[in-house]
């Protein structure tokens, strides 16, 4: 691998946007090659957020699950993916990521966010003609973008925010929660599930598995940074039945088990990089 390292940074939003968007990713391979095709692939996890990347420079295929399209999308608008997801990058790329929380989306631009579970699809096809021009300017900005994305979204936010969103931006799926409680307040329990999917995608118990499980991984991290993790005593202090449930969870959202993801983490592997900067 080159001794320079690929840029790579978590920037989170402006305080008035920061119910509306989890964070921006900015990455760049194009000062520093990656050497090996290998490095060259990119691990992201299973996640309850929507998002959309521009690919500035560069291009990105999809590699697992299998048979997934193939089409070359330079804006693409991403779902939430229950499953984790593998792309690999041909050459150098240089891009941005937005993530958002899912229910923004619904209340933004009126997204059925159910719809796009494990799919993804150019941008302007999700959310509307008007990030046409968006996603020229941020494609052809002189810089990252991230402020151009901002000013497009503050006013759009501003006026569709419903009240008390600020909340969202700590426990996000219990607000998420009791927003839909109070919204169909006398409807039932069936009517308050479907607002929650419509909205987020996915049903409670699956954003509380995902949200669960990230907090447990980030002080499996910080243990096995430590030293040795006690994995029992993790489990237990995440909510899970027992070791082996903690497992399970971790394969199905990462693909590997936690002390596979921890030594993964603690190592320079480039393919891992949306792990290591998330924590």
């Amino acid at each position: 691998m080159n001794a320079a390292a690929p840029t790579t940074r978590l920037m989170f939003p402006r305080q008035p946007l920061a119910s509306c968007v989890r964070a921006y990713i900015v990455r760049s391979t194009v000062e520093a090659p990656l050497d090996h095709a290998q490095d060259r692939y990119n691990h992201f996890p299973a996640t309850p957020h929507c998002s959309v990347t521009f690919y500035i420079e560069g291009e990105a295929e999809v590699v697992a699950p299998p048979g997934a399209p193939q089409e070359r999308i330079r804006v693409v608008f991403c779902g939430p993916q229950t499953r984790p997801l593998m792309t690999y990058n041909p050459g150098p790329v240089r891009m941005l990521m937005v993530m958002f929380y899912p229910q923004v989306l619904h209340v933004m631009f009126g997204v059925d966010v159910s719809h796009w579970v494990d799919r993804w699809a150019p941008v302007e096809q999700v959310l509307g003609a008007e990030w046409q021009a968006l996603s020229a300017a941020v494609l052809n900005a002189p810089d990252d973008g991230v402020r151009l994305l901002e000013d497009f979204l503050a006013p759009r936010w501003q006026a569709a925010r419903p009240g008390g969103a600020g909340a969202m931006a700590g426990d996000w799926v219990r607000h998420l929660a009791a927003q839909a409680a109070d919204t169909a307040l006398g409807r039932g329990v069936r009517s308050i599930e479907r607002r929650i999917k419509a909205s987020a995608g996915q049903p409670l118990r699956k954003l509380v598995r995902l949200q669960r499980a990230e907090l447990s991984f980030f002080e499996a991290r910080a243990e096995f940074m430590r030293g040795k993790p006690v994995w029992s005593d993790i489990a237990a202090r995440g909510g899970y039945a027992d070791q082996a449930h903690l497992c399970r969870e971790a394969r199905a959202i990462t693909g590997h088990t936690p002390g596979e993801l921890a030594r993964v983490l603690a190592s320079s592997d480039e393919r891992y990089w949306i792990y290591r900067i998330w924590n």
